[in-house]
C-alpha cells in the first residue's frame, strides 16, 4: 500500500506541475510572430527565400513517398497474412525463391531512391553555391552574442554585436515573459537588402555556435578557427528571426538571431546613417578621459557584455568570480587586468574581449574598479589597453 500511494502522489504532484505549467501559459497569451516562429506550430517556418520553398516542397515529396511505401509495404503485408491464414486452411508454399520477386524488390526502391535523389542532390549543390553573392557578412559566434562584419558589397567596413535586449533578460530573470518576440529581440539586428544575395561566412570565437534562420533555409555551423559559409537570398521585406543551433553554454537560449529585410532605397540610407554614426563614434585612443565620464561608457559597455554573467551587482554566480572585491579588479597593476579582457582566462570560461574598443574596454575596466565596494579611484586610460595589444 505505501508503495501505491507513493506513486499515487507522484502523479499527482506530476499533475499539479503540469496545471501550473498550463496556466502558467495560458497567462500569458502570445501570437503568431511574422518571421519567427507561429503559435501551435507543426510545419516548418513559412519560407522567404526561394530555397527554404524547395526545401519545403522536397519535405513534403519525401513524406508523401514514405507514407505511400509504408502503407503499401503493410497492406500487402497485412493481406497475405489475413488471407492465408493456416485457420481458413492455406498451406505454406513449396518453392523457395522466385526470380521475379527479386528483382521487383529489387528495382522498385532503387527507382525511388533515384526519384528521392535525383530533387534533393539539385537543392542540396543550390545551397553550397555562396558564388557571385551581392553582399558578404561574416558572422562571429562568442558567448553569447553575435558578431557581424560587412566584408564585401554595400555595406562594407560596417561592423557591430548583436545581444540579447536587456528587457528580454529582465523578463526572463523575473519568470514573467511578455510580448510575441520573447527572447528574441535584440539591439542590432543583422539587417540586409531584398532580392540580393548574401553571403554568410561563419566561425566562432570560443565554442561552436550555429547561425540558423529558419525561414530563409539556413543552418550553418560557427566553429572557432575554421570558416564556412552559407548563403540566402530574400524574397520580400520584413523581419525574420532565428536562434544558435548549437548548444554553447549556459546561456544558450539568449542568443538569438534577427534578420532585417529592408528594401533597396532604405538598405542604402540605413547602410549611410550606421557610417555616419561609426565615424560619430570614433574613438581616439590617445584621448584622455576623466574618470566620470570613462565609467558612465563603461557601465553601458558592462550592461551589454558582462551583465549576463557577472551580474549586474558584480557578484557573479557558480563558477563565474565575483568582480565586486576581486583582486585582480583591486590590483594597482592595471595591466593585469587589461590583459584578462585581451586575452580571457580560466580556458575560455572568461572569453577574450578584443572585439571592442579600446577605449569600451578601458572604460569598462575604469567601471569595475570604481563601482559596488571598489572604491580605488583608479583610470584606465584607451592608450594603456592600445599598448597592452602591441
Amino acid at each position: 500500500m505505501k508503495i501505491i500511494s507513493n506513486k499515487l502522489a507522484s502523479l499527482l504532484s506530476r499533475a499539479g506541475i503540469f496545471a501550473g505549467a498550463w496556466l502558467a501559459t495560458a497567462a500569458h497569451a502570445v501570437n503568431d510572430l511574422p518571421g519567427g516562429p507561429s503559435v501551435n506550430q507543426l510545419n516548418f517556418a513559412a519560407p522567404a527565400t526561394k530555397i527554404a520553398e524547395e526545401q519545403h516542397w522536397l519535405h513534403w515529396m519525401m513524406l508523401i513517398i514514405c507514407t505511400v511505401v509504408f502503407i503499401a509495404v503493410f497492406a500487402v503485408m497485412f493481406y497475405s497474412i489475413w488471407k492465408h491464414r493456416k485457420s481458413v486452411g492455406h498451406k505454406p508454399a513449396t518453392f523457395s525463391e522466385s526470380v521475379t520477386v527479386e528483382i521487383l524488390w529489387t528495382a522498385a526502391p532503387f527507382l525511388i531512391v533515384i526519384l528521392m535523389a535525383l530533387p534533393a542532390t539539385k537543392v542540396l549543390v543550390a545551397q553550397k553555391d555562396t558564388t557571385n553573392a551581392d553582399l558578404t557578412v561574416k558572422v562571429t559566434g562568442y558567448q553569447w552574442k553575435w558578431g557581424y562584419d560587412y566584408i564585401k558589397g554595400q555595406g562594407e567596413g560596417l561592423s557591430y554585436i548583436s545581444t540579447l535586449d536587456s528587457s528580454q533578460r529582465a523578463m526572463s530573470n523575473a519568470g514573467k515573459p511578455e510580448g510575441d518576440n520573447y527572447l528574441l529581440k535584440v539591439d542590432y539586428p543583422l539587417v540586409v537588402p531584398v532580392g540580393q544575395k548574401v553571403r554568410v561566412i561563419t566561425t566562432a570565437n570560443d565554442v561552436i555556435h550555429a547561425f540558423m534562420v529558419p525561414a530563409f533555409g539556413i543552418k550553418q555551423d560557427a566553429i572557432p578557427g575554421f570558416v564556412r559559409d552559407t548563403w540566402f537570398r530574400a524574397e520580400k521585406t520584413g523581419d525574420f528571426y532565428g536562434q544558435c543551433a548549437e548548444l554553447c553554454g549556459k546561456e544558450h537560449a539568449y542568443m538569438p538571431i534577427h534578420v532585417k529585410v529592408l528594401s533597396a532605397a532604405d538598405y542604402t540610407a540605413w547602410v549611410d546613417a550606421e557610417k555616419k554614426k561609426q565615424a560619430a563614434k570614433a574613438d581616439d585612443p590617445a584621448k584622455v578621459w576623466a574618470l566620470d565620464d570613462l565609467a558612465k561608457r563603461g557601465e553601458k559597455v558592462y550592461a551589454a557584455n558582462c551583465a549576463a554573467c557577472h551580474q549586474a551587482n558584480g557578484k557573479g554566480a557558480g563558477p563565474i568570480k565575483p568582480l565586486d572585491g576581486a583582486a585582480v579588479v583591486l590590483n594597482a597593476d592595471k595591466t593585469k587586468q587589461i590583459a584578462v579582457l585581451l586575452n580571457g582566462q580560466n580556458n575560455g570560461t572568461m572569453p577574450s574581449w578584443k572585439q571592442l574598443s579600446d577605449t569600451e574596454i578601458a572604460a569598462v575596466i575604469t567601471y569595475t574598479k570604481n563601482n559596488w565596494s571598489n572604491k580605488t579611484g583608479q583610470i584606465v586610460q584607451p592608450a594603456e589597453v592600445l599598448a597592452a595589444r602591441k
